[in-house]
Parts: C-alpha cells; structure tokens; sequence
C-alpha cells in the first residue's frame, strides 16, 4: 500500500489489472494537503491474498478495516467502482465524499445503452476460471499493458509505471489471482442488486466518466442518490489518473 501526506483522509482504489501505481500521477499533489492512503486490493498486484472470495462485497470489508473507523473520501476506479459503493452503502459515517469514476455497477438501470452490446471481450475470457492466465503465460507484462495502451487511447503511461505493474502482474500466480474478480461477478452483482434495494446513497457523490463508459454510471447512480454531481473528461481513456490526472485532480479539488 502506497501513504503519503497528512490531513484529511482520501482512500483510493484501484481497478483492473491494475495496483495503487495507476494513482502515481496523483498522489503526490493530494498528499500535499490530504493522507492518502492507496492500497493494493486483495488479489491484485502485490497483495498476497488469493482469489478466493474476491466479490467486491469482501473487498468493502477490506477497505473498511483499512480505515478503522477515520472517515475519509473514498475514489474509486473501474473495478474499484462496485467495492466503493457497497461500502459506502453500508457505512455512509466513514465516507465524507464519495467518487467514481469510469465503471460500472453491475445490472443496476441506466447502463442500457453501454452494455447493449455486451460487456468487453475479455470479461467472458477472464470468467473461465484458469483460461486467461494459461494463454498469456509468460506474457502477462504485455497483456497487462495493452490496457493501458487502450485506457490512454494510446497515449500510454511512464515507462517505470508500466514496467512496475508489469513486474507485479508476472510474478507467479498473480494474474490468476486477479481474475477471482471477475470469477466472482455474480457474487458481485447479487450484492449490489440486493444493497440497492434497501438503501441509497446518503453522502455527497460524483459520477466522474470518460471513454468507454460515460455518463453510464451517473445513470444508474441517478435515482440512488440524495446528493450526485456528474462530470464527464474530455478526450480522455478509461485510466483516467494516469491520461488525464490534472482533470481528475481539478474534480477532486473542485469537490
């Protein structure tokens, strides 16, 4: 887990196949008036957890002990984006603010349009348990970096920021790992079909979209929140902390 700064708390979560260096570009500035504290979830990157139990219900367990009891502002990326909003649904007193930004929350309504022609290629790839890691074995650092090509609409990251995922990724067994996300998406979705219908969002929210998602997420967050401010990056790919940090961190300083 990467800390930096004192003052109030910002928690940020990663999604995938990423490790709390997709945030490298933006924890140096808020860390000069926030902590910050940026973890790698269970599974993913360096973490040492297995792949067992990675439904994003489990991981808003994780994040909740992380915080022992500090209320923060919680950012949330891709598959980052469930973990924050169960957690914030269940414990809105440690969430100060919350913000999303490019995913999506599983079947809720208002994602029609982005999910009309079915989820990107490799969720089916991802969800057979041992497939995907078996054919890029070897390659996992190249696998991993053409999502970051595409999520920068090939304006790529830092060359240390993509070597150091890579290197987290083609340690043995860490791929697979990862993949328990999406192994466990029905798990997922359950979760956030059920926390939904008993509750919505207190805290004040921002809906943060660029390309592929949009304003997808700001749809389904629409009727589930007391307080939603949508924004939308221009020209920008879906890893939007490392192709467009100065208006992600405008929109954090903004809120």
């Amino acid at each position: 887990m990467a800390t930096a700064g004192a003052g109030p708390t910002v928690v940020l979560l990663h999604g995938f196949p990423h490790t709390w260096r997709v945030w490298s570009e933006i924890i140096g500035p808020l860390s000069r008036d926030h902590r910050v504290l940026a973890p790698d979830l269970r599974g993913f990157g360096d973490s040492t957890a297995t792949a067992d139990d990675l439904d994003a219900g489990t991981l808003a367990t994780d994040v909740e002990g992380l915080l022992g009891g500090d209320p923060a502002t919680v950012v949330a990326l891709d598959a980052g984006v469930p973990v924050a909003f169960l957690l914030t649904l269940r414990r809105p007193d440690l969430v100060r603010r919350l913000v999303l930004v490019e995913g999506t929350l599983g079947a809720l309504p208002g994602a029609e349009d982005f999910l009309a022609g079915g989820p990107p290629w490799w969720f089916g790839l991802h969800a057979v348990p041992g497939l995907a890691e078996t054919v890029v074995a070897g390659n996992e650092a190249e696998y991993v970096g053409w999502f970051y090509d595409q999520g920068t609409r090939g304006r790529g990251v830092r060359p240390d920021v993509r070597a150091a995922i890579g290197r987290s990724y083609a340690r043995p067994g860490a791929l697979g790992r990862a993949l328990g996300f999406y192994r466990a998406l029905p798990r997922t979705g359950s979760q956030l079909a059920e926390a939904a219908a008993r509750t919505r969002l207190t805290v004040p929210t921002t809906a943060i979209g660029a390309a592929p998602v949009g304003r997808a997420l700001e749809r389904q967050l629409r009727p589930l929140c007391d307080e939603l401010t949508g924004r939308l990056v221009p020209d920008c790919g879906h890893i939007v902390p490392l192709d467009r940090p100065a208006d992600l961190l405008d929109a954090l300083h903004l809120i």
